[in-house]
């Protein structure tokens, strides 16, 4: 919807220091680059670069007015210069007021990983019965999703968001934004846990997308995880499970993989409905189950709900495949985490190939104390899944291949510093009939590897 200048400077608390308050304001914008005619910029002060700079480039690349952090802003502008006190939280408050202004559905996705898959099959499922906003992409941080909620306009009939944290405080200010009727929390792993240091502070800090709940909201959280399986009976609100375990209420049972996806069969309260999803792993069967869930909560019938899923489709590097010159290439480079790699190392193991298996895996970054440990566990994953051969990239990496010799030691782990002398070998090593895993965090920059050999 369409704002003023008046109305973002009310709902922020700014002070409009010149330009027109009636002008009107159409979208908002955090990046100089990326200018729309109508819309806000909001120049973000950071440690390295003040974006206040680029302000006067942005209103003479079509930008309707600016925040501000300073008071020196030309009188005789027609640009509005709103002046705040901090311009990420001036957008955050406006964010907050604008999605006042809705009373739809709005489900709220966090957890460890899985966030973002959880978070397109819940808005396919929901999709099958009400017009649905969500997340592009991975926009789930304090500036991400304030972004997230100005995409809400009035002909939607139900939101989902993806919610993401690093540090204390985040989540509550997410869900103060967001303010979310239904939450999902996929599980409680390592990420980030270099600066939350124990899983139990990740599930005390991610708990706060339920901030605002009442008897009226509904939790629904993965029952196979044990941090969130110990929230059960302790909350004023109602507690959903999904998972595989016999005291889930949604149950997957019987499931089965062929080269086009992943079968299984949902149970929940004796009833039984047999649900497709064309994506593969586990994880895949975890994501669907509360995507019905959700879908049914929100009074969507199941079977509609799981027809939907069927419409599923893989994001950019995210265990997308492709084939070149006969090597099938899972692609799933776009970021990393240990439960996340593990279950990447399980799809390819259970992948029916001519060749080999072979893993391409660098360092999974953001992991503290545990870091070594974490490696570590992958490369034993490695191991027992009895793949053909490993590839480690970077220093934290090497524990991959360390790990892996505990429980292999003949097994062939080639190591290096970094994409190119990797990919090199890589080149020289795959053959057709092979399956090629890449895998790293997004700061690895491993989708190098994957464009290498494709």
């Amino acid at each position: 919807m369409k704002l003023t200048a008046e109305q973002i400077t009310k709902a922020c608390g700014g002070i409009l220091l010149c330009g027109d308050p009636q002008t009107e304001i159409t979208s908002f914008s955090t990046d100089s680059r990326e200018i729309q005619p109508g819309c806000l910029f909001v120049p973000i002060k950071g440690e390295r670069t003040d974006a206040h700079i680029y302000i006067e480039a942005t209103l003479a690349a079509g930008a309707a007015g600016t925040f501000t952090q300073y008071r020196n802003a030309p009188a005789a502008d027609s640009h509005p210069w709103i002046y705040v006190e901090n311009t990420c939280e001036a957008l955050q408050k406006v964010a907050a007021w604008y999605r006042s202004l809705f009373s739809i559905p709005v489900v709220g996705i966090t957890g460890s990983v899985g966030k973002t898959t959880t978070k397109e099959m819940v808005a396919l499922a929901l999709s099958a019965q009400y017009n649905t906003m969500r997340t592009q992409g991975n926009q789930n941080s304090q500036i991400g999703l304030p972004l997230t909620i100005f995409q809400l306009s009035p002909e939607h009939e139900a939101a989902v968001v993806e919610m993401g944290m690093s540090e204390f405080g985040e989540m509550g200010r997410l869900a103060a934004i967001a303010r979310p009727t239904m939450a999902v929390m996929t599980n409680i792993g390592l990420s980030h846990i270099g600066q939350l240091k124990t899983q139990e502070n990740i599930l005390r800090e991610k708990l706060h997308i339920t901030d605002g709940f009442t008897s009226k909201n509904r939790l629904i959280l993965n029952g196979d995880d044990p941090f969130l399986a110990s929230v059960q009976g302790k909350t004023p609100f109602p507690v959903i499970s999904y998972g595989f375990g016999d005291s889930c209420e949604y149950r997957a049972e019987e499931i089965e993989t062929n080269d086009k996806g992943t079968s299984f069969v949902m149970v929940h309260h004796g009833r039984r409905l047999p649900v497709f999803v064309p994506a593969f792993g586990i994880h895949m069967v975890y994501n669907a189950l509360a995507a019905i869930a959700v879908a049914e909560q929100n009074g969507i019938p199941a079977e509609k709900a799981a027809e939907a899923l069927q419409q599923y489709r893989p994001l950019a590097m995210r265990q997308q495949r492709y084939e070149a010159n006969g090597v099938t290439v899972i692609d799933d480079t776009y970021n990393a985490s240990p439960d996340s790699m593990m279950g990447s190392v399980d799809v390819l193991a259970s992948m029916k190939v001519s060749g080999r298996r072979i893993a391409v895996l660098a360092d999974m970054l953001e992991l503290g104390d545990v870091s070594a440990e974490a490696h570590r566990s992958v490369g034993r994953r490695c191991a027992q899944r009895k793949l053909d051969i490993l590839y480690v990239i970077g220093q934290e990496a090497k524990e991959i291949a360390a790990g892996a010799k505990e429980l292999a030691p003949d097994m062939d782990c080639r190591e290096f510093m970094d994409n190119a002398s990797a990919l090199a070998d890589l080149k020289k090593t795959v053959s057709s009939g092979d399956a090629v895993l890449v895998k790293g965090s997004r700061g690895m920059h491993t989708d190098e590897i994957v464009h290498g050999l494709l």
